[in-house]
């Protein structure tokens, strides 16, 4: 009876470890794909500023 009530809680066991990586894994997906749009962001920011920066520069000398 001990052996079953063992094989029985290690599949138990089995299936609460498969669904904690598939939850796991997606939330790590999703995570790279707010990196990832984060990068992108911070880099429009900076050709921005540095659009605006160099915009700027070029009314100082015009006036």
């Amino acid at each position: 009876m001990k052996v079953k009530a063992y094989k029985r809680h290690s599949e138990e066991a089995e299936e609460a470890a498969n669904q904690h990586m598939s939850k796991f894994r997606k939330v790590q997906h999703e995570l790279e794909e707010a990196e990832e749009r984060a990068d992108i962001a911070e880099t429009q920011v900076n050709k921005l500023r540095a659009k605006t920066r160099d915009s700027g520069k070029g009314k100082e000398v015009a006036e």
